[in-house]
């Protein structure tokens, strides 16, 4: 057995900067009533970013701790996002006790670390990071392999060198016969019509998204 299937749930600790309920702003699962838990730290420093706050700080909690939390909420969905969660090593734990406590549980991730261990019953909704984030040579490529139907794949674009970027990949990867891929503006910087209008003219195979939660609260923490 793993060390994750293996390990009591009082020796797992983790570091957490907010966990809370609202509605899923991104993915396929928008708009659904979900608990997301927010792991503290981050390796990447990607320009656009909009979690600083949890780079650093936050409270470690036990495992236990944790799972009491999200079920006092009442939700079936949970999202685990950071941050890169999977920078701590008990994220792992983390997934499985979720899902082993019947939760349909995402994981959203940078892209920069290994996928492989992840839980199989987990939605892995992971970013390919563009040119304009700062941080295109942090992508694992190998990651994208891995990656299946329940999963999904979620580009952020500054521009239309991101965009050319981001087309390139989908076609050469052939990423849109694996899972759905995602295509996001970065707020202020690439105009939502705009990416709209490529998307059709180029008649991608990918679905558009704008951040949900911005629109109805205009990027506030923890809603």
């Amino acid at each position: 057995m793993s060390a994750v299937e293996t390990a009591p749930a009082t020796a797992v600790r983790l570091r957490i900067t907010e966990i809370f309920a609202s509605l899923q702003g991104e993915s396929t699962r928008v708009g659904l009533p979900t608990v997301f838990v927010r792991l503290t730290g981050c390796p990447l420093r990607c320009s656009w970013c909009d979690t600083a706050y949890a780079f650093s700080g936050g409270e470690t909690r036990t495992l236990d701790n944790l799972l009491a939390e999200v079920a006092g909420h009442g939700l079936r969905h949970v999202c685990v996002t950071g941050g890169e969660p999977l920078a701590q090593k008990g994220c792992l734990a983390l997934l499985a006790a979720l899902c082993d406590a019947g939760h349909d549980v995402s994981l959203e991730t940078s892209g920069a670390l290994d996928i492989a261990g992840v839980d199989p019953r987990v939605s892995r909704i992971m970013d390919l990071k563009a040119p304009g984030s700062g941080e295109l040579a942090r992508n694992r490529l190998e990651n994208l392999a891995l990656l299946n139907a329940r999963d999904e794949l979620k580009f952020v674009l500054a521009d239309a060198a991101d965009y050319a970027w981001a087309k390139q990949q989908i076609a050469e990867y052939r990423l849109a016969e694996c899972c759905t891929v995602l295509l996001s503006p970065v707020a202020g910087a690439l105009d939502p019509a705009e990416l709209a209008g490529w998307i059709v003219r180029d008649r991608l195979p990918v679905r558009f998204q704008l951040q949900l939660h911005k629109i109805l609260w205009n990027d506030a923490r923890g809603r």
